[in-house]
């Protein structure tokens, strides 16, 4: 008889799993497919220009890496523990990206000073820009409102030396996003 009432059950469990499933894929493609939208919105478009100040002081315009490729990456907030690991990322892989011809812009609402602290902290080889007031994070429709205070999304964008936007990432895993933007660097060159 248990046999029989266990199997009644998992029959039971087994139907209800099946007709949920519909819902489940037709909740993951829409996801997916506001992502790609996301995605696609930016490919092909050009960068919108900036100027903005690294932790050192110095001031940052993307014209003046015209024929460099750019590895635009926005981040919510300095020494947050997602933020920390996604700017070791980079560091650790900063060579190979410049021997790939390639700079990387931290960029957050952060002001200089913040940054200089976080980069000192770390050891950051590479620039992090202060878009305090959001003006470049508002140019990507990056904003994150959360209260009284504003952060920008983790979002990132893959820019050739023509200023031409080739990848969007929407989607950043804090432990793999360097390395997945570095492939798809030698994989966007070798397509030249």
């Amino acid at each position: 008889m248990m046999n029989t009432i266990t199997s009644k059950v998992l029959i039971l469990c087994s139907s209800l799993v099946l007709l949920s499933t519909p819902s489940l894929t037709t909740a993951q493609s829409t996801l997916f497919s506001k992502q790609d939208t996301a995605q696609k919105q930016w490919v092909g478009q050009s960068a919108p220009d900036f100027k903005l100040q690294d932790q050192k002081g110095q001031w940052h315009t993307l014209s003046q890496y015209k024929g460099k490729w750019i590895v635009l990456y926005f981040y919510p907030k300095d020494n947050t523990a997602g933020c920390t690991q996604e700017a070791n990322q980079f560091k650790s892989l900063y060579p190979q990206f410049l021997k790939s011809n390639a700079v990387i812009l931290g960029v957050s609402l952060d002001d200089v000073t913040s940054h200089q602290k976080f980069s000192q902290k770390l050891g950051l080889p590479f620039p992090i820009l202060a878009d305090e007031k959001g003006e470049l994070a508002g140019k990507f429709g990056i904003v994150r409102n959360l209260g009284i205070t504003k952060i920008a999304k983790r979002e990132s964008f893959l820019i050739n030396p023509q200023g031409a936007i080739m990848y969007h990432y929407t989607s950043v895993n804090t432990q793999t996003h360097a390395d997945q933007v570095l492939k798809d660097l030698k994989e966007a060159q070798t397509k030249k």
